[in-house]
């Protein structure tokens, strides 16, 4: 991996949500994530995690200044208009919240976004940029999986996920044939009574 450390903003521009688009790296990794900059993804191990656009938002102005304070003046006036009408208050903490859910981070522990009392957030995360994403990053294709995966496929046997749809239809199954029982033997009592 071509891994190139690039500063994501200089004193002379202005901080702007699409300054940290200007970096010559397309990815900025971070933990377990990776973030595609020019197709605005965001990847856990490989996997591309759904992200809101405030909340991208919100990843990119904390990006743009690692391990320094980002207002929440700042993230109000990067994620909306000065002519929207909103509780701004609530609504920073709403979006950073999201933020968190997504990274799965907390605020009692954080590893990748910490609140600064009374003055905003900071994130915490060693960043690095590359070119590419990382190898331990990029889902696996189906000539490099491995032999016994595709054997396993050949031969049809259920996958992961397969057999957990087959197991809650058989847990359901089992369920409902346990409360019929029930309800069958109640009525069998009550007839019995008559």
């Amino acid at each position: 991996m071509s891994t190139q450390m690039v500063p994501m903003h200089s004193p002379e521009q202005p901080q702007a949500s699409s300054n940290i688009a200007t970096t010559p790296a397309r990815y900025v990794c971070f933990g377990a994530f990776h973030l595609d900059l020019k197709k605005e993804e965001l990847f856990k191990d490989g996997t591309r995690i759904k992200m809101q656009g405030k909340v991208h938002q919100a990843l990119l102005a904390l990006l743009q200044k690692p391990g320094e304070i980002v207002t929440r003046e700042e993230l109000r006036t990067q994620l909306w208009p000065s002519d929207t009408h909103v509780n701004y208050d609530a609504n920073v903490n709403t979006t950073v919240n999201k933020l968190r859910l997504v990274l799965g981070d907390s605020t009692e522990q954080p590893a990748y976004v910490e609140t600064i009392p009374r003055k905003g957030y900071s994130f915490i995360a060693k960043i690095e940029y590359a070119d590419r994403p990382p190898a331990s990053q990029v889902p696996p294709t189906k000539e490099s999986l491995p032999v016994t995966a595709s054997a396993e496929h050949a031969a049809g046997k259920p996958s992961f996920f397969r057999t957990a749809l087959l197991s809650r239809w058989f847990a359901a199954g089992v369920v409902t044939l346990v409360i019929v029982s029930m309800l069958f033997g109640a009525a069998l009592v009550l007839y019995a009574h008559r």
